[in-house]
């Protein structure tokens, strides 16, 4: 008598095809979770709308004054509050206070030691609540980097050796519910003693 397998690899079959689909559900399910994670849980988020040097763009950070001084240079930072259903309109739970921020220079050229080929990345304190737009001034280049390297040694150059970097500003804050929110934007610094 003759076994029947036809039974058995319809069996084999269907269970290789749940076992893809489950893997495809599985990609799906960690995909939807590191979006989620990454864009943050709050149903409110911002959107940068302009980010600029007080001197415009790019921004000329003199690294001292012809009369010898230094100065930290400051910055603005514009935003407008959006919701992630659209059909939704704006509570003050999905109001948004901004905390804090973080300024870190990159060059396009991969020379990024902080300390050697860029100054360093700092954090710094706002407080700033958005229900609509709204916009903060905050520091950009603070005045100790200027007295360190690797910006010190552009003193006294005339402006002939320039350090050209961008600066990445992300700010932090939560909306009214604790949920965390940030957003980031770039703006182009470039150092130099410009004043000679």
């Amino acid at each position: 008598m003759k076994a029947n397998n036809g039974g058995r690899r319809g069996k084999v079959v269907w269970g290789g095809r749940v076992r893809v689909a489950v893997a495809v559900l599985c990609a799906v399910a960690v995909t939807s979770c590191s979006e989620t994670v990454r864009t943050g849980q709050a149903s409110s988020y911002l959107v940068m709308t302009s980010l600029s040097g007080a001197n415009g763009v790019p921004v000329a950070s003199d690294v001292i004054s012809d009369k010898g001084s230094i100065f930290a240079d400051t910055g603005t930072a514009a935003f407008r509050l959006e919701m992630k259903d659209v059909l939704n309109q704006p509570s003050a739970n999905n109001a948004i206070t901004l905390t804090q921020y973080h300024v870190e220079y990159v060059r396009a050229d991969g020379h990024n030691v902080p300390g050697v080929d860029v100054p360093y990345a700092f954090d710094g304190g706002v407080t700033l609540t958005i229900t609509g737009t709204g916009s903060i001034p905050f520091t950009l280049v603070r005045i100790q980097a200027k007295e360190e390297a690797p910006l010190k040694a552009l003193r006294f150059g005339g402006g002939a050796v320039t350090i050209s970097t961008v600066a990445k500003v992300t700010f932090y804050g939560r909306d009214q519910t604790g949920r965390e929110v940030s957003v980031t934007g770039n703006v182009e610094v470039n150092f130099a003693d410009w004043a000679g």
